[in-house]
């Protein structure tokens, strides 16, 4: 991770008349046109973009990538003309992370629009080019919310192509201005060649931008990063990410299809402590391109909890890097694994420690849609992987932790399961809502089988037909997300499953339930 100065308390009447002596200067750059494009090459150049991440009531996380070592400065305001300076701090940007840098800055208002800009800065004083975007801070009090979510960006071959208004889905969720975006996994696939060219049913060709990196099944660091690099070659994706604030999990793809912690190896094989090559060159990569902040309990660590004000938190849960490596195959009634006892124990303190409204844990996979490669099997008692999502279950149950909703991505298509232990196999759980919308850009799927566990019913779904067939091109239209919006006032969230044309496809109104917490809560139950 770049090195990371903490943000100053304000500055100074001396450093706001220099700033905005040095934003004169460059305002005024229409007369001086010539001299400093002569000097452009020397100049520190802004490469992909910029982006927020992990919003809070009053910090965020800022993220940017240089084409050499520099500093990254970055300065934020409560108005786009940067007249009122509320913080400014700098990180480096350097060769080990290949030029990205990404800082915490804190000491924000709540509840506010916050402007920031990103300049970088050469070791020798030369200053590139300045870009600006924006994120809201979470609010303090019962303001209304909204955000979005998806996943699966650049799959099964599926790249830019400018013709056909490159990564859609980024254009469309920009329109709906959330105030926030949950990314469930699949950023890349990193294990998904883009080619040239790929020939559509009606003969027509689908024609890609290629890269080097992206042209290749990703084995190296160099073309982990690569697969991020490419993203950032599209105009929406760059608009998007300088507006909206993301809230980044993973999944498979952003290793190798189907990845699990052992098990997942290149000719590299394992490093001493048993931990795959492969998979710790893929892991690095992402926390060098996601705005993510660092966790001090466990470095690299995925799963965590955003607080969004009184009517929201986010639980992000981490569906790989603990899990076993049996594929889920039910050749037998052994536990197995998916979350790992410290994320399980972690997710039960924080579901009882937390005051909000609603509860949405974001997860990269369904949990009750069949394949060997998440939760679900099939028909029947909670066993191998569905042992612990009963065992989650049971325990939200027992100490009544109400309004908890999941989220998630991966299947390519999008879906309302609603879970009702009058339906179930397994009945010792509350009724709950799971919402699945994806892909983002990359083939789609038809909708798939689900399992009786914890009584599922499809409330609505929508995918490639039969007749389609899977894998169908982004071009179809079938690209999907969601929309969460929670109302301040009476608390009620609506859910909206939404496609690449921003038509609402399906919507629902979910009453919360008033809290009503047990006096104590069993430890044996944590």
């Amino acid at each position: 991770m770049a090195i990371a100065t903490r943000a100053r308390r304000g500055l100074t009447r001396r450093q706001l008349l220099i700033r905005s002596g040095s934003t004169a200067a460059l305002a005024s750059l229409g007369t001086l046109a010539k001299p400093y494009l002569s000097r452009a090459a020397d100049r520190p150049q802004l490469r992909c973009g910029i982006q927020s991440g992990d919003v809070s009531d009053d910090a965020a996380v800022i993220w940017s990538r240089v084409d050499r070592a520099a500093r990254m400065q970055v300065e934020c305001a409560a108005d786009e003309n940067f007249k009122t300076i509320l913080r400014a701090a700098s990180s480096d940007a350097l060769p080990s992370t290949d030029f990205t840098a990404k800082l915490l800055i804190d000491g924000l208002p709540p509840g506010q629009d916050i402007f920031y800009r990103v300049r970088f800065e050469s070791s020798d004083g030369l200053a590139g080019e300045a870009r600006g975007g924006r994120f809201r801070t979470a609010p303090m009090t019962r303001q209304s919310i909204s955000f979005v979510w998806s996943g699966d960006t650049v799959g099964q071959g599926w790249g830019i192509d400018p013709s056909r208004g490159g990564l859609r889905s980024y254009r469309t969720m920009l329109a709906n201005r959330p105030d926030f975006f949950i990314h469930s996994g699949d950023h890349i696939y990193a294990d998904c060649p883009v080619p040239s060219e790929l020939r559509l049913p009606d003969g027509t060709l689908w024609r890609n931008i290629v890269t080097e990196e992206k042209s290749t099944v990703a084995r190296s660091l160099a073309q982990f990063r690569g697969n991020y690099k490419y993203n950032w070659c599209d105009a929406n994706f760059r608009a998007f990410h300088a507006e909206v604030p993301m809230f980044a999990q993973w999944d498979d793809h952003e290793v190798a299809d189907d990845w699990s912690p052992i098990g997942s190896a290149d000719e590299t094989g394992y490093a001493e402590d048993g931990s795959s090559r492969l998979v710790a060159r893929a892991r690095r990569a992402f926390h060098e391109f996601m705005p993510m902040r660092a966790t001090l309990a466990q470095d690299g660590r995925v799963y965590r909890k955003i607080a969004y004000g009184p009517l929201l938190d986010v639980f992000l849960i981490d569906m790989r890097s603990y899990r076993d490596s049996t594929w889920n195959k039910g050749d037998g009634n052994s536990d197995s694994f998916i979350l790992g006892k410290a994320q399980l124990a972690w997710l039960k303190r924080e579901l009882v420690a937390s005051n909000a409204t609603w509860k949405v844990i974001a997860a990269d996979l369904p949990i009750g849609l069949v394949s060997l490669d998440a939760v679900a099997l099939g028909d029947g008692s909670p066993e191998r992987r569905k042992h612990e999502i009963a065992d989650l279950l049971s325990f939200m149950k027992c100490a009544d932790i109400r309004n908890t909703v999941w989220l998630t991505a991966d299947m390519h298509y999008t879906a309302a399961h609603h879970y009702d232990p009058n339906r179930a196999v397994y009945q010792d759980f509350e009724p709950f809502w799971e919402f699945v919308s994806g892909p983002l850009h990359a083939g789609t799927w038809s909708p798939g089988v689900l399992d009786n566990t914890f009584g599922p019913k499809a409330m609505y779904q929508k995918g490639c037909s039969a007749e389609q067939g899977d894998n169908l091109a982004p071009c179809f239209g079938l690209q999907f997300f969601g929309r969460v919006d929670i109302d301040g006032p009476t608390g009620v969230m609506t859910v909206t499953l939404k496609d690449v044309d921003n038509r609402d496809l399906w919507s629902v109104d979910i009453e919360p339930r008033p809290d009503a917490r047990p006096g104590e809560i069993m430890a044996e139950h944590i």
